[in-house]
């Protein structure tokens, strides 16, 4: 049997929560104009979404629609501060007991985690296969089609009730991801929403765990819907594929994307996490150096020179305007 959470619908609800995590929600925000409206009158507005969550009248409302290019063109879904509040009182309680039972190398959206940690962590399991770069280390790198797009609301639904005994959060928790779809009824969650980015980690812990004990894969890290197996057999990461697509879609209704599964040796540097990767180095994109050469500003430059601390850059580094 499955740990349940031990936490209830009223510990989730409780004023001290939901005052909880508007402070932790309003501290980078306060110059949203969205934000200053609903913080003029705070504490009524808190008392009334406790109410209405109590009583169980509350019904998630729709969303605000734009694009971003990140660095490709991608949708974003932006509910209201009254709903973002609702997400952050569920994550600061739900968060905590996912995170213990999610793999190790599942580093997407989590505490400690990050693309750095991954792309670390795939230096290790690089050497570890290629017996210190001394035989052939292939990579089974994939990607799965429209991730958010694509996720079932009924699956995630019975996925939570696994792990959440108290109906109550169930109930609250299907009104949040029933609030949006992507074309299709009952399909797709938004980008955009905290709660988004807990559910899809849950959602596929059902393929993490598939990977490691039914595979039985040591090497294996995914990020989002980016994943990569190593072998030092590269029959054998070929025979897996048909195998890891089979599960996603009889169990998730996730397809893998045909145009982006490969399987390389690292000699010829692995494309993975905004990196070309090799065995104890790695270089960025051409298209994120152009992207960075292009966008490089005083607010922005700490963070640049810190994303070059951990892949060979000094030629990039020599261009920015640091001095």
């Amino acid at each position: 049997m499955k740990i349940q959470l031990s936490h209830t619908f009223n510990q989730i609800i409780s004023l001290e929560n939901l005052l909880n995590a508007w402070k932790e929600f309003e501290k980078d925000k306060r110059h949203k104009k969205d934000v200053q409206i609903f913080s003029l009158d705070l504490m009524n507005n808190i008392f009334t979404l406790h109410s209405d969550l109590f009583n169980h009248t509350y019904n998630h409302g729709g969303y605000q629609h734009f694009k971003i290019n990140d660095p490709k063109p991608r949708d974003i879904h932006k509910a209201s501060v009254r709903d973002r509040l609702i997400h952050h009182a569920i994550y600061r309680i739900l968060y905590p007991f996912f995170d213990k039972i999610f793999i190790s190398d599942s580093y997407s959206c989590r505490l400690g985690k990050g693309t750095h940690r991954a792309i670390k962590r795939f230096m290790k399991f690089a050497y570890r296969v290629s017996k210190n770069n001394t035989r052939t280390c292939w990579i089974l790198k994939c990607d799965i089609k429209k991730f958010f797009a694509n996720i079932d609301h009924n699956i995630l639904s019975s996925i939570l009730k696994e792990y959440i005994p108290d109906q109550n959060i169930i109930e609250l928790l299907e009104n949040i991801i029933g609030s949006f779809n992507s074309g299709k009824n009952g399909v797709g969650l938004p980008l955009g929403n905290l709660t988004s980015q807990l559910l899809v980690n849950i959602y596929m812990n059902k393929f993490d765990q598939f990977i490691k004990h039914k595979l039985k894969f040591k090497y294996y890290i995914r990020y989002a819907d980016d994943f990569v197996l190593m072998s030092d057999k590269i029959d054998y990461l070929q025979k897996q594929i048909k195998r890891i697509d089979k599960f996603l879609s009889e169990e998730l209704k996730l397809t893998l994307h045909p145009n982006k599964i490969s399987i390389a040796a690292l000699s010829s540097g692995i494309d993975f996490l905004g990196q070309i990767n090799f065995f104890n180095y790695s270089i960025l994109r051409t298209k994120t150096k152009r992207r960075m050469l292009k966008r490089v500003n005083e607010k922005n430059l700490p963070s640049y020179l810190g994303m070059l601390k951990h892949c060979r850059g000094y030629k990039i580094k020599c261009k920015l305007p640091i001095h």
